[in-house]
């Protein structure tokens, strides 16, 4: 057996005591393993607070204004009608100030021709036909549409009124040449400033109100059957026009 000894000459040193680093050091050490953490959390809440000022610094719009057709409205176009229809809007919403806005929803209809179905974007189809889906629904608020194919549209939705106000029976379309009052035979349309490019946009548009099926009509419905009226004074269904 092997034994081992110990030389009673030897000597040991003591351990040295641990580094004391200072607040420099250990700052740097702790933001060398957790910056990323840190800048992942200051996203989220730069995130999180862009979409809450977002959100509460919208203005809800006084009146809306649906377009539908094979193209979005050109944002030109679109801005000059806001603006001109502003006269004809209320604060309805009490906030101080009035708003319009013009949505454009790219629906192509079947029964349209074949060229203006073949130039269809199949993805702005899907996400137009969803929005105007959810804009006739319950919670719509859009209650007036300029439409590029009225007929196409009422087949579709069956959502216009006369202009009496009354909806055909339920499951039909009803005539839509009853429903809609076209641009070019409004004089109140026609005077908008809205510029040579833009009248002449519009001029081949129908002008529709959605109608109420509910027992109590909705605020917003009432005036937008009014503001349907004051637009289309002095002009004939497209029925009557011919």
């Amino acid at each position: 057996m092997a034994w081992v000894t110990k030389n009673s000459d030897e000597s040991y040193e003591p351990r040295p005591q641990p580094r004391a680093y200072t607040r420099q050091e250990k700052a740097a050490n702790w933001w060398h393993y957790h910056w990323i953490a840190l800048a992942a959390a200051v996203a989220v809440i730069l995130v999180a607070a862009w979409v809450v000022h977002d959100a509460l610094s919208q203005t809800e719009p006084d009146l809306r204004v649906g377009y539908v057709g094979t193209h979005t409205l050109p944002a030109e176009t679109a801005e000059a009608l806001q603006q001109a229809l502003l006269p004809y809007a209320a604060d309805r919403n009490g906030d101080g100030e009035v708003v319009v806005q013009v949505n454009s929803y790219t629906v192509t209809f079947t029964g349209q021709s074949s060229a203006e179905t073949a130039v269809a974007d199949p993805y702005a189809q899907m996400a137009g036909i969803t929005q105007l889906s959810a804009e006739l629904g319950p919670d719509g608020s859009t209650w007036l549409f300029l439409l590029e194919d009225p007929a196409g549209f009422q087949a579709q939705t069956m959502s216009l009124q006369y202009p009496d106000g009354t909806v055909p029976p339920d499951g039909e379309a009803g005539d839509w040449q009853q429903m809609v009052c076209r641009w070019s035979d409004c004089p109140v349309l026609t005077a908008l400033d809205l510029g040579d490019a833009g009248q002449a946009q519009l001029q081949a548009l129908y002008l529709g109100c959605r109608g109420s099926f509910e027992e109590e009509a909705d605020p917003r419905y009432t005036e937008a059957d009014a503001l349907w009226h004051t637009l289309t004074n002095g002009a004939a269904t497209a029925a009557q026009a011919g």
